[in-house]
């Protein structure tokens, strides 16, 4: 018998050892009721000596066959331990899950506009005096001199008038997000593969197991057999977060909010570069809903 391919699940696992420990504990119930009827029926029972004057229910006799059954069962034991293995949930992927039924034109997500520029003054009205005939008086002076013991007291300070308030700060710039860019972003796990079409395939194959693993097919969508697929747009930040998640292509029956939560649940990504430099990448991902037969 070949036990290098034997393969022992968690189920067989605990069979065993409660198996294992009914035989231990059987065979020293049975042994103790034999050796207690064969007690009995000596003269005297004689409890002090049964060891050296009967040999029937000497209990050392038997330490040798007691020995090997517990070797045989540690042994067993191992045996099943070593090639107990566990089996991962198979992950159930659509046949082209990452193709697109059709050509779907994404809108770039809108950046902040600045605020528009205030609106021009109204031109100033000019209102026409009629003639008048201007009487001009007689100019009146005021005796403006100070003696020596006046004193001139100068304005407060808190009369003077406010100063003007500081121009507003400039409105951030928000920073371009691309579309395609040199290295695009992927989902991470295969950053020690060197080749780079290897590195993309390994990140598509991580990316579908975490979405169709985590996934759930709404109960909704179930019960009235809705099929398809729901796209999702994300923006990839220069440090690998995911934001703006939206759903721009839905199918109903809560797909598309279900598509939503996997896409925010995921770790973050190696950012996309262009010219060395981590970018803002926009990313559409298709996540295709198929009930299984």
């Amino acid at each position: 018998m070949d036990i290098s391919n034997l393969t022992v699940d968690g189920k067989w696992l605990v069979i065993s050892l409660i198996l294992v420990a009914l035989l231990i504990v059987g065979s020293i119930l049975f042994m103790k009721n034999h050796l207690k009827k064969e007690g009995e029926s000596l003269p005297g029972h004689a409890p002090k000596s049964r060891g050296a004057k009967y040999p029937q229910v000497d209990v050392f006799k038997m330490s040798g066959t007691f020995f090997n059954l517990a070797l045989l069962s540690a042994l067993l034991l191992t045996i099943l331990a070593f090639n107990w293995t566990t089996y991962e949930k198979e992950v159930y992927i659509p046949e082209g899950a990452l193709e697109f039924d059709e050509e779907i034109e994404v809108e770039p997500p809108r950046t902040k506009e600045p605020p528009p520029p205030p609106p021009p003054p109204p031109p100033p009205v000019i209102e026409e005096v009629p003639d008048e005939e201007v009487i001009e008086d007689e100019p009146v002076f005021e005796d403006m001199t100070a003696d020596e013991e006046e004193e001139v007291v100068a304005k407060k300070e808190s009369e003077l008038p406010p100063p003007p308030p500081p121009p507003p700060p400039p409105a951030e710039k928000e920073e371009e997000i691309f579309k395609i860019v040199e290295e695009m972003p992927h989902f991470p796990g295969c950053e020690k593969v060197r080749k780079k079409q290897k590195r993309d395939e390994c990140a598509q194959n991580k990316m579908l197991e975490f979405i169709y693993k985590n996934i759930k097919y709404p109960a909704i969508a179930k019960e009235s057999g809705i099929e398809g697929m729901v796209v999702v747009s994300f923006v990839v930040e220069k440090d690998g977060s995911i934001t703006d998640v939206r759903v721009v292509r839905d199918i109903g029956g809560n797909c598309g909010k279900e598509a939503m939560r996997v896409v925010k649940m995921m770790p973050k990504w190696v950012p996309g570069k262009q010219r060395g430099r981590p970018v803002r990448v926009q990313f559409n991902l298709p996540v295709k809903f198929k009930l299984q037969n």
